[in-house]
């Protein structure tokens, strides 16, 4: 769209609020936003003096743009999220999408049952959550059923009693299905397990402890020492987690550096820490931590259940909107407890931090100083390593993993079963595996790689370069790492051969090329172990009476049936051998001859 159409465009644009699209020279959705005042907000994406360098590589690409109008900034908001999710456009700031959390329900049936629970909301059930993960949930139910014994199985298996189960039999349910507890008392079990999960925790203490002392009054010992243990156990619980503090709510720190926001996301439940999960949102580049936060809470809650308190690290501009939006009360100033698990929060978000720009950071340098170490023309995009794994040349195997960009592939990696080779032979296994791998990828006209690493000396390397000279490959640079002394892990060696000459290269431990050479190398190991062992495991067994020729199951089982085990088929004598059905002298011979080797 020309200059001249776009100008008329925005001076007869509405000024009220809603949605923009920001779209390319293809059509494609680049941008969404959301503005109280659309002309305004979008004529400032044409202002040339923009310092932004995200904004003015967003108008480089705008060839048109497309308005939704909404009666509310609310209904803005709902509406923007909605289509930032559905285009996923280049230049907002992206979250992944994430399922719905799981909570805890108790049901409204006679005699209610806990449960866990995700979608959509039966009206009529009580909630309690949202808990950050199902593994959560399931321990606090867990928790529940062994001090209130409130039942949690499905209806259905409820409904078929006839008698008590298990659960019963070993104190973690109260039947109520079969009548071995009152409907009151089931019901004022139900009420104390609602408390506890609302996080009413002292006036529960209070309420059982009273319990406790009216039941002894009573001289009904038994009940009393049912609330006694209910009592041990909720105090067991606060001691725990050491906190009179009930409160649901959301802690949510972000810190930046960089160019690189890392969010922070504490779960608080009845006062307690149950978890917490770490966002680093795309596009972020060159925004504020307020901006990163107004764009992280709509795109992260709406949909979901809010929990009743967010408190956030930073003040935002649009709080009263989003908190109306999620319908949640938003707290950027805590006090005491809450100030704690703030502070909690931005210490992890810190460390993430630093840790994400580390291994960010790592891999591009990593791939720079292996092409200046091995003096390669280009950055080296795919690498793949050998190594060979046997237990004294038993069930040898040899794995091939595949790099891109210093990432493992793990779809592409390869095991090859070594066969027809002297037990214990490295280089002949290396042999076979290199030619396997690369006489398919030329048969097939697949991808090369820029490098292969072969995990050991000079020897194998030689061999590894053989195969490839056979087959008419140039194009690969082979690396050999050699185990340094006492096979200290920061002193290998890498080898290569050029012109017949060999180098050795030598790296400090912490060098980022051999970082990254380790970190392939020990990969490879790995996958070379976890085939081999399964390959001995599956041939350890294999019974050695299913080696021997002429000997099926049926044979196999006879004899086993007969004498009672491989062992005393190994002490038998021919002539017994003889005696089981099938077995012939000259198939008796074989399996003397076989169980002596």
């Amino acid at each position: 769209m020309t200059t001249e159409k776009l100008t008329t465009k925005l001076i007869n644009l509405s000024t009220d609020s809603g949605v923009y699209k920001m779209l390319d020279r293809s059509g494609r959705v680049i941008y969404v936003g959301k503005a109280k005042n659309l002309k305004n907000r979008i004529s400032q994406y044409f202002v040339k003096t923009s310092s932004s360098d995200k904004t003015q590589a967003l108008r480089k690409n705008i060839y048109d743009f497309s308005v939704i109008i909404t009666k509310t900034e609310t209904q803005a908001l709902f509406l923007e999220n909605d289509l930032i999710k559905q285009y996923k456009p280049k230049y907002n700031i992206l979250l992944k999408d994430a399922k719905s959390y799981p909570y805890i329900y108790l049901s409204n049936d006679k005699h209610p049952r806990l449960g866990l629970f995700r979608g959509k909301k039966n009206k009529n059930y009580q909630y309690f959550g949202p808990y950050p993960s199902a593994h959560v949930a399931r321990d606090a139910l867990s928790l529940l059923k062994k001090i209130f014994k409130v039942r949690q199985c499905s209806d259905g298996f409820y409904r078929s009693r006839s008698r008590p189960c298990l659960e019963y039999q070993i104190s973690l349910c109260s039947a109520p299905c079969v009548g071995k507890i009152s409907d009151l008392s089931y019901k004022q079990d139900v009420e104390m397990a609602g408390l506890f999960l609302r996080g009413k925790g002292v006036k529960l203490l209070n309420q059982v402890s009273q319990k406790m002392k009216q039941a002894s009054v009573d001289l009904d010992y038994e009940l009393a020492a049912n609330y006694r243990d209910q009592l041990i156990g909720l105090r067991t619980i606060q001691e725990r987690h050491g906190s009179q503090f009930n409160s649901d709510m959301d802690v949510i720190c972000v810190v930046q550096k960089d160019n690189i926001h890392c969010i922070e996301v504490m779960f608080v439940r009845s006062g307690k820490q149950i978890g917490s999960e770490s966002v680093f949102p795309r596009n972020a580049k060159g925004k504020t931590c307020e901006n990163v936060l107004s764009a992280f809470l709509p795109q992260y809650y709406l949909g979901k259940n809010s929990p009743r308190q967010i408190v956030l690290s930073h003040k935002l501009d649009d709080k009263i909107l989003i908190a109306k939006a999620l319908s949640t009360k938003i707290i950027h100033s805590p006090k005491v407890e809450k100030k704690h698990f703030l502070e909690i929060a931005s210490l992890n978000a810190k460390e993430n931090l630093k840790q994400y720009l580390l291994s960010s950071f790592t891999k591009k340098k990593q791939l720079e100083c292996l092409q200046e170490t091995l003096a390669l023309g280009q950055l080296p995009e795919l690498m793949e390593c050998f190594d060979v794994s046997h237990t004294m040349g038993e069930a040898t195997t040899a794995s091939c993993v595949v790099f891109e960009k210093g990432l493992p592939i793990t779809k592409k990696y390869r095991q090859f079963n070594i066969k027809d080779i002297t037990p214990g032979d490295d280089y002949a296994a290396i042999s076979q595996a290199v030619f396997r791998r690369y006489s398919s990828l030329l048969k097939n006209n697949k991808t090369l790689p820029d490098i292969v690493f072969i995990d050991g000396g000079l020897g194998q390397l030689n061999q590894a370069i053989m195969v490839l000279n056979s087959i008419g490959i140039d194009s690969i640079q082979l690396v050999g790492v050699a185990k340094g002394e006492s096979r200290k892990a920061g002193l290998e060696t890498l080898i290569t051969v050029e012109d017949e000459k060999v180098n050795r290269i030598n790296l400090v431990p912490h060098d980022p090329a051999l970082l990254l050479v380790n970190n392939i190398r020990d990969e490879s190991h790995r996958f070379a172990i976890k085939h081999h062992r399964q390959k001995r495991a599956s041939k350890r067994n294999i019974s050695p009476l299913e080696s021997i020729k002429g000997i099926g199951n049926k044979k196999r089982t006879a004899l086993l049936n007969h004498f009672g085990g491989l062992q005393e088929i190994e002490k038998a004598s021919q002539e017994e051998l003889q005696k089981v059905v099938g077995i012939s002298s000259a198939l008796a011979t074989k399996i003397k001859e076989k169980l002596k080797k």
